[in-house]
């Protein structure tokens, strides 16, 4: 299944959802094992050492130090990986608006992670969107 490419229909039928929880992004050591009761949303391997972004509560229960508390909001549209325009547009309309985000793109969906104190007006301008 492909994704789409076009910039009109990817804004058109693009619908924000909001996920529940918060989220934090975390950092262990290079070469470091996640911890097997840790269950991170997403991983990523860098030189200075591997980033988990992971629930709140996950991070302060494992006393893990952690950035930027966000919530997650999944534009549900399949964007194609190789897309163009569709998340410059979208950060953007945010960054516009004094939003800092941090886009991740996934197989089917692009995602959003959002200062918890500016979700409510993210997601106002999304639907505008």
């Amino acid at each position: 299944m492909t994704g789409e490419r076009d910039l009109g229909a990817l804004l058109r039928h693009m619908k924000p959802e909001l996920r529940p929880g918060i989220f934090v992004f975390c950092t262990i050591a290079a070469g470091e094992t996640i911890p097997a009761d840790l269950h991170p949303l997403m991983t990523f391997r860098e030189l200075e050492g591997t980033t988990l972004v992971i629930r709140r509560e996950e991070a302060e229960a494992a006393g893990l130090r952690h950035a930027f508390a966000s919530r997650l909001i999944t534009l549900s549209v399949h964007s194609a990986l190789d897309a163009v325009g569709f998340l410059a547009a979208i950060t953007t309309r945010l960054a516009e608006a004094g939003i800092s985000v941090n886009a991740v793109s996934a197989f089917h969906h692009d995602h959003l992670f959002v200062p918890i104190d500016r979700v409510d007006e993210a997601m106002a301008l999304l639907r505008e969107m």
